[in-house]
């Protein structure tokens, strides 16, 4: 791990918020992810699963966390497993945790070897009457791959069939949505990480220059600065692509005239920054960019300060988009009097602003929510209108990520350009 550990006490206070909703007499298990294969002998970048992550810190494979708040003895009550070395693998695939670094990155004095969970278990399983497993409960969740978490419930329910299984996502998606200060302070390293690399590519772009190149100046920035690399596929949109809310080829020559969408974030400590910023490509927005450029900042600015706690998503959603509408009307792309015959099932605005507003931001950059639940200080969200216009090849999206306070939100990025003579005037300096 390039990136500093955070304090072990974070991880001991997650898992009290957590053992505190646990039905009494209960064992809770989290496996890590696998790693994923590719094709012959090759393999994907090891993701941690983020559920362990947030109660253990423990960011290596083959690890295995178990929670038993009633154990018999209080040795018992808290055990992590860990893949137990050798020299072999040390040659091979370099350092993994000894059992003294796991113990002191995630405060669980009962260390394990991996190998040693199943023997383990067994003496403990029988004394229990719940048995807490995770799965993917995120409402965009549509993988089709099986994860271990996955695997290790149905061995568990064919192994131990008689005991009780509860879900524990309902409780850590709903722990997990109010970030800590030391869960903050690594997003701000994310976001400060992606400041720096913004401003990079604002020194570099110019009529000419690929997409490709641009992300290139982007991922150079960021693992310079210990991050670890791209927090999602970056999006380098330029001219018409900024209309394809998830393009990611990214293969384009950047045109004079056009602009760029760029929605790029850092990672840190796998926390994880998520911005987008909309610049134009020789350094001057045209007269109608400039003007649809500032509808958007003027809705990114409503949004913001409607953003704050007791606030329903949902409400949230809805009164920024009857916002939007306005602008749109404004910039000529239908009239009040088109709304009022629209169908309301297929509002106008869609066409230009078909999108939600707002996400959750933390270890996933689509963080787990309930939306169903009202905004509260320490959760931290995205904030990102846009406007589309395909007939004109035209898209601008701006987003912030905000910390949700006792009385509005602290905008985390408030340091990285986004006014659109800032953005020109940095643009220009490059000659």
């Amino acid at each position: 791990m390039r990136y500093e550990t955070l304090p072990a006490q974070l991880y001991i206070n997650n898992r009290q918020k957590l053992v505190q909703q646990l039905a009494p007499n209960s064992i809770v298990l989290i496996c890590s992810n696998d790693i994923m294969p590719t094709n012959a002998d090759g393999s994907m970048g090891f993701k941690q699963n983020s559920d362990l992550l947030y109660l253990s810190g423990l960011d290596q494979e083959e690890t295995i966390l178990l929670l038993y708040p009633d154990a018999p003895e209080e040795h018992l009550k808290e055990i992590a497993f860990v893949r137990e070395t050798s020299e072999l693998i040390s040659i091979w695939e370099g350092h993994k945790f000894t059992k003294e670094e796991a113990k002191g990155i995630s405060g669980i004095k009962n260390i394990q070897w991996t190998q040693q969970f199943e023997s383990i278990l067994q003496t403990l399983i029988y004394t229990a009457e719940n048995i807490y497993l995770i799965d993917n409960e995120h409402i965009r969740n549509s993988s089709t791959v099986e994860t271990q978490n996955a695997r290790f419930t149905k061995s568990l329910q064919a192994k131990y069939p008689t005991h009780i299984y509860k879900r524990l996502a309902p409780i850590t998606n709903t722990i997990r949505m109010k970030k800590e200060k030391d869960e903050i302070k690594a997003m701000q390293k994310a976001i400060d990480i992606t400041e720096s690399a913004f401003r990079r590519v604002l020194q570099f772009t110019q009529p000419g220059v690929t997409e490709y190149e641009i992300e290139a100046e982007f991922i150079h920035e960021f693992i310079r600065l210990k991050g670890d690399g791209f927090a999602y596929t970056p999006i380098i949109a330029s001219g018409a692509n900024a209309c394809v809310l998830h393009y990611i080829e990214n293969k384009e020559v950047c045109q004079n005239g056009d602009v760029i969408l760029l929605d790029v974030g850092a990672a840190y400590g796998n926390y994880n920054a998520d911005m987008t910023r909309t610049i134009p490509v020789n350094g001057k927005f045209s007269s109608r960019q400039k003007q649809v450029y500032l509808a958007v900042y003027d809705v990114l600015n409503f949004a913001s300060q409607l953003m704050r706690p007791s606030i329903y998503w949902v409400d949230y959603q809805k009164e920024v988009e009857r916002y939007m509408e306005g602008k749109l009307i404004d910039l000529g792309l239908f009239s009040r009097g088109d709304v009022e015959k629209q169908d309301k099932n297929a509002p106008l605005f869609k066409k230009y602003f078909m999108h939600g507003v707002a996400h959750h931001l933390g270890l996933d950059v689509h963080d787990v929510w309930d939306k169903y639940k009202p905004f509260e200080a320490g959760m931290v969200l995205t904030c990102e209108p846009g406007i589309y216009i395909r007939e004109e090849g035209l898209g601008i999206r701006l987003e912030n990520n905000l910390l949700i306070t006792e009385n509005g939100t602290d905008n985390l990025m408030k340091h990285i350009p986004i006014e659109w003579d800032e953005i020109e005037s940095i643009m220009q300096s490059r000659n």
